[in-house]
């Protein structure tokens, strides 16, 4: 099983200049996974959404050509790619002729796949104006609580309800967390969507300041929040969405959810 001190990341290496599926480094659910108690049938459907800026490779006349990727990796799949190996191995086609812009969408769909697992659904989109600048939907919670002084680790006994019942989005752009190997800052807007017993908002967002100290991969983030607010909360239905800011010209936006609600549009915040 590879482990993330085994990846590219934190590590000198020589940066490729050409195309190299091997490049792609996964690293399993498993044991994160395991450690919040889940087990091989997950409380929750959804994906992990990469964009990918700074893609570019060769058309068949040798023309340079730019695009933005968007890559579905589910959230079934058995292994999460590791972001720096992504970014190696979309760099490798920068200097690769290839014939039409829907092969290189299936060599990548075809290589991403094989290392999540699972099939991942890529999407090709023009540099210039395909994404639009959306904010996460819902009522921000940044100012239901001033007194903050606990930064970690997760706290999840901040998070109560009331007797009364709610169906409302919530979100925070004060999310941080930590890369498990470099210990580099993340940062994130999280949107939380749930119907039942009501969130208090002060609750909510002290606990998702808990983190701001905690070392984990964006996915594993999603997924803690996910289930810690699935067992304080009891929701009848949750949604739990994150968008964090890129680094290295990816950003990875992980989305978890009961069944029923729709899936996040691919649109882009601000801070992205």
């Amino acid at each position: 099983m590879t482990t993330p001190d085994q990846s590219p990341l934190g590590k000198t290496v020589a940066w490729p200049d050409r195309y190299d599926p091997s490049l792609l480094f996964p690293i399993a659910r498993a044991q994160a996974r395991a450690a919040l108690g889940l087990q091989s049938v997950l409380p929750f459907a959804g994906f992990d959404l990469w964009t990918a800026y700074e893609l570019a490779w060769l058309d068949a006349l040798g023309k340079p050509c730019i695009g933005i990727a968007q890559l579905q990796v589910p959230a079934d799949s058995p292994n999460l790619i590791e972001s720096k190996s992504l970014k190696l191995y979309l760099n490798g086609y920068a200097q690769m002729r290839i014939a039409t812009p829907d092969a290189l969408r299936e060599n990548i769909a075809r290589d991403l796949g094989s290392v999540a697992g699972n099939g991942v659904v890529v999407t090709l989109l023009p540099a210039i104006g395909a994404l639009p600048v959306h904010e996460l939907d819902g009522a921000c919670i940044d100012d239901a609580a001033r007194d903050i002084a606990d930064y970690g680790p997760p706290n999840p006994a901040y998070l109560v309800t009331s007797d009364d019942c709610a169906d409302e989005t919530l979100v925070s752009h004060l999310f941080r967390s930590n890369c498990p190997v470099t210990g580099q800052p993340d940062w994130a807007s999280v949107q939380v969507r749930y119907r039942g017993p009501r969130i208090a908002r002060d609750g909510l967002l002290r606990y998702l300041v808990s983190f701001r100290t905690h070392s984990g991969f964006h996915e594993q983030c999603v997924e803690r929040i996910f289930l810690d607010l699935l067992a304080r909360c009891r929701p009848d239905a949750l949604s739990v969405y994150a968008r964090y800011t890129r680094r290295g010209g990816l950003d990875i936006n992980p989305w978890r959810a009961t069944p029923g609600y729709a899936v996040p549009p691919p649109t882009r915040s601000a801070r992205q």
